[in-house]
């Protein structure tokens, strides 16, 4: 039997809660297939780590997760540590470290989950979003200047690489082309008039070898409008970090919430293990209630799945997360329910047995 080897950082705030629920999910899913199984390594990285040893993770801790076959993360963040100093501590760390360049984000309408837009229906809203994930606006380069005086100055730098813009755009066609969807570049080359007409002066030339892939190019502010407005018109999108960042918490505000918010760090060449997580972040108010909705976790999950050959129990995944909002029952505060995170994630294994 196949046994594949987790990585599991359960992190701050409500992470490990809802890492509990992904972990109790793919056990159940290894029984149920019988194929595989999974041994689970935890890590206790993170912001309660950090202020007890001034570190977000050991000075090692790349080599000690580099052999898993995956990586499981819960979220980071937590009051007492500064933002900067938890993202770049940990989450970057991990994604940089590991070349995950590929940021993959579904933004996806299902039925029974809430949507503020009028009239939308499941299948107005499917998208799936390629972030590039290694460079661009949060590759952390700049310089700070005559702090503290008169002169102060902080000069904020992006990178774009061809190989980095090169081979994220080249992972979307081949998305677009193997799922026979339409794919959307989204800068800001108006403004930015060096990324951005760089990102699409390279979106230009790789599209030159996938003549059988229809192509749109929007600026960000016009294709945050068209989200709104005009949902359907996306379906394959590929963007820059920052952008990446922002349109797909809008994605998660029109598709049923933070919640139902899943994520993929993906090394496609496998050279690294990939890194999947909820993307809502640490969410301290609620932290150890009981109230954490662990859906975005368990979606998580099903891309893990899916990553490592199992699309059928990918699939299978997001259908029973479908079902479980159909029928409206066992569901957490946050999609009008008074289920608890393990109450909802017991639920969930029971229908998917």
């Amino acid at each position: 039997m196949k046994a594949y080897c987790i990585a599991v950082i359960p992190g701050d705030g409500i992470g490990p809660e809802v890492i509990r629920e992904a972990v109790k999910v793919l056990n159940a899913v290894a029984e149920l297939d019988g194929g595989f199984r999974f041994e689970f390594t935890h890590y206790p990285w993170g912001c309660e780590y950090y202020l007890k040893t001034g570190e977000m993770m050991p000075a090692d801790g790349l080599e000690q997760i580099r052999h898993s076959d995956a990586i499981l993360l819960g979220a980071v963040g937590y009051p007492g540590v500064p933002d900067h100093v938890s993202l770049r501590g940990l989450l970057l760390e991990l994604r940089h470290g590991f070349d995950q360049y590929v940021n993959l984000r579904p933004v996806k309408l299902l039925s029974g989950a809430p949507c503020p837009l009028k009239d939308a229906q499941p299948g107005d809203i499917d998208m799936l979003f390629v972030r590039e994930n290694s460079e661009g606006e949060y590759s952390g380069q700049g310089v700070w200047l005559y702090p503290n005086t008169p002169r102060e100055v902080v000069i904020q730098d992006g990178v774009f690489s061809r190989m980095g813009c090169e081979r994220v755009i080249r992972y979307a066609f081949e998305l677009a082309r193997k799922e026979k969807k339409t794919l959307t570049s989204i800068s800001k080359g108006n403004a930015l008039n060096y990324s951005m007409v760089f990102w699409d002066q390279i979106f230009g030339e790789v599209g030159r070898d996938y003549p059988d892939v229809e192509t749109h190019s929007l600026l960000v502010d016009a294709a945050a409008m068209f989200m709104v407005k005009d949902p359907k018109r996306f379906q394959i999108v590929v963007t820059s970090n920052l952008f990446g960042d922002i349109l797909t918490d809008l994605g998660a505000a029109i598709s049923g919430g933070m919640g139902l918010a899943a994520g993929a760090n993906l090394n496609p060449e496998r050279r690294f293990p990939s890194m999947f997580e909820p993307i809502h972040g640490s969410a301290p108010d609620i932290a150890g209630k009981g109230l954490a909705n662990p859906l975005a976790a368990i979606w998580s999950a099903g891309q893990l799945l899916e990553h490592l050959g199992y699309p059928e129990w990918y699939s299978r995944i997001v259908a029973t997360i479908e079902q479980m909002l159909t029928m409206r029952q066992n569901l957490t505060p946050d999609l009008g329910g008074n289920a608890s995170t393990s109450a909802c994630g017991d639920a969930f294994v029971a229908l998917l047995s």
